[in-house]
């Protein structure tokens, strides 16, 4: 039977929590996402009609249709 008057031993924890792991590993793949986007908008953009090639267009004053 267990003696209630006698002292009980405690443990004394520590408990250790880390909050600096190293997330900058997330932020740094982020930034070279967006710059592989950057870089392909850049190469692709005349297909992607953001050239620079100024586009005109030209429509007649007068369209004649003849009708029979």
């Amino acid at each position: 039977m267990v003696d209630n008057n006698e002292p009980r031993e405690t443990v004394e924890r520590t408990t250790i929590v880390e909050t600096d792991r190293g997330g900058g590993s997330g932020l740094i793949a982020v930034v070279l996402l967006i710059i592989a986007v950057l870089a392909l908008l850049f190469l692709f953009r005349n297909e992607l009609g953001f050239g620079g090639d100024k586009t005109e267009i030209s429509v007649p004053d007068k369209i004649d249709v003849n009708i029979n």
